[in-house]
């Protein structure tokens, strides 16, 4: 009799599948089925699935082993999470790799490439299956940097650079031309950037990808953003804030004008968070229009205007040209300079709700910046509804998770911060389903700060921003550094991540 799922429910962390065993049942079959080989004993072949009485699925798997199947039970997640980690194609790459020849012709190779986009060519089979692993590794962007002596391979995982692979630099040009085909770019350039765009299905998901190329002293690098749509339906409530902030912020996007502004670094999240915003907002009796700087997700409901400078589609004219169009609120991607901020600010004045990202160090310098691009100090304390600053965290592996004892400074500015001490938090050790990082997932912290009126009247009276801080944490807003250990509390985070991410020196 096999065991429930719940009884299972460590069986793969506690044995990772054998090699031996994953060449027997392919990815595409264990993907089908829902299942994945463990362990070879003798004539048997011990898998792991769903349904262990599923009569149909072990037939096919006996089949293709030529083993007698023993099942186990263990959930969906478990082996789903087990498929991505243990089936690795990096020797299928390799194998593509040995196929490409190395011809001298290589406007030829380009030339069948544009003529069938769709071709099984080795160098589009390598192309797609670094894609496939980088989606399979939760990856956020794919780096190809090259090399004197090869082309390396490295993913943005839960916002860090790990180097997954290498590559003979002899393949770094078929490869950057496939890129540039797939994005309608211009393969004879190699000398000046470019920017493009293509989509590709992966693992049964529809991923958007992004791709910058620009040449170096070794060759052309690119950077490929890889954007899941299903971030863009993200609600508040997913992204991190705590209950209290989630009832801050959810109060200042019911007021029905003004500007609400995110900040934070590139990569901190504010995109998300915006388009989270436009999520919680009836879109129904609003006529929502954005302009962004790319149009990175796409809503059936939202009308979105992407910037062309060279047809004359900067965020101002844009702006410009929205407030002829009846809207109720308006997505500006940044707020990058003077113009910008003067017709954000006009907009939310004559009865707009305004939301847009800008680049700050924290809530308080958001409105150091616009005082710095120009816009009278009267006009922000009436226009600006508050300030979202935003970092993005790792999140601890639940997998891993333990206590161990933290160093010295971390204990000092814990109790610093939080008013209590505490010697010991809760880290990830490093398992497979980290990849020994200690760390999966990621999550938001947040600093909000209201535009109270006692702001306003110290931003009229051209106070200090150390001044204009102390206001806003005597009313009640939370740092980003508190924000983060409350959740270093709560054993989502580690002092270590705030530190990384928050923590500035007074």
């Amino acid at each position: 009799m096999n065991p429930p799922i719940e009884e299972a429910k460590n069986i793969l962390r506690k044995k990772s599948p054998e090699p031996e065993a994953l060449r027997l049942i392919p990815e595409t079959m264990a993907r089908k089925y829902i299942t994945i080989p463990v362990a070879i004993e003798g004539n048997i072949l011990r898998v792991a699935m769903t349904n262990p009485s599923d009569i149909l699925a072990l037939e096919a798997l006996a089949s293709s082993s030529q083993m007698r199947i023993e099942p186990e039970a263990a959930s969906p997640e478990e082996i789903l999470e087990a498929i991505d980690f243990n089936y690795k194609n990096y020797e299928e790459i390799e194998k593509q790799i040995s196929n490409i020849t190395l011809s001298q012709e290589i406007k030829k190779i380009d030339r069948q490439l544009i003529a069938d986009p769709n071709t099984e060519a080795p160098v589009a089979q390598v192309l797609s299956l670094i894609i496939d692993e980088a989606v399979k590794a939760r990856a956020s962007d794919i780096h190809l940097h090259p090399g004197e002596d090869k082309l390396r391979v490295r993913y943005r995982i839960d916002g860090t650079l790990h180097d997954m692979f290498s590559l003979p630099l002899t393949t770094l040009t078929q490869i950057i031309s496939r890129i540039k085909i797939m994005a309608n770019m211009n393969i004879a350039d190699h000398h000046r950037p470019q920017d493009g765009q293509f989509s590709v299905k992966a693992k049964g998901r529809l991923i958007d990808i992004r791709v910058a190329i620009i040449a170096t002293v070794c060759g052309e690098m690119a950077v490929l953003r890889l954007l899941d749509k299903s971030r863009a339906t993200l609600n508040l409530s997913e992204l991190g804030f705590l209950p209290e902030s989630l009832n801050k912020y959810e109060s200042m996007l019911k007021v029905p004008y003004g500007v609400i502004l995110v900040s934070g670094p590139t990569g901190a999240g504010k995109t998300t968070t915006l388009y989270a915003s436009l999520n919680s907002l009836d879109q129904t009796s609003r006529n929502i229009i954005t302009v962004e700087d790319p149009v990175e997700y796409r809503f059936s409901s939202i009308n979105q205007i992407q910037v062309n400078v060279r047809a004359g589609i900067t965020f101002a004219s844009g702006l410009r040209s929205i407030l002829r169009l009846d809207p109720d609120v308006i997505l500006i991607g940044e707020i990058r300079d003077a113009e910008t901020a003067n017709i954000a600010i006009q907009s939310a004045l004559t009865g707009h709700l305004v939301l847009s990202s800008i680049h700050a160090n924290d809530s308080v310098g958001v409105v150091l910046r616009l005082l710095d691009l120009g816009v009278e100090p009267f006009l922000v304390s009436s226009a600006l509804i508050g300030v979202v600053s935003q970092r993005m965290v790792r999140r601890i592996c639940s997998h891993c998770a333990r206590p161990i004892k933290a160093s010295p400074e971390e204990i000092i500015i814990y109790a610093q911060e939080m008013g209590e001490e505490k010697t010991e938090f809760i880290q990830g050790a490093g398992c497979k389903s980290c990849a020994n990082s200690g760390y999966r997932g990621r999550t938001g912290i947040f600093e909000i700060l209201c535009n109270s009126d006692d702001i306003k009247t110290l931003l009229l009276k051209g106070a200090s921003s150390g001044e204009l801080r102390n206001q806003a944490i005597k009313e009640g807003m939370v740092t980003l550094v508190k924000d983060g250990l409350e959740k270093v509390k709560r054993n989502i985070t580690t002092p270590a991540e705030i530190l990384r991410n928050a923590y500035t020196v007074a």
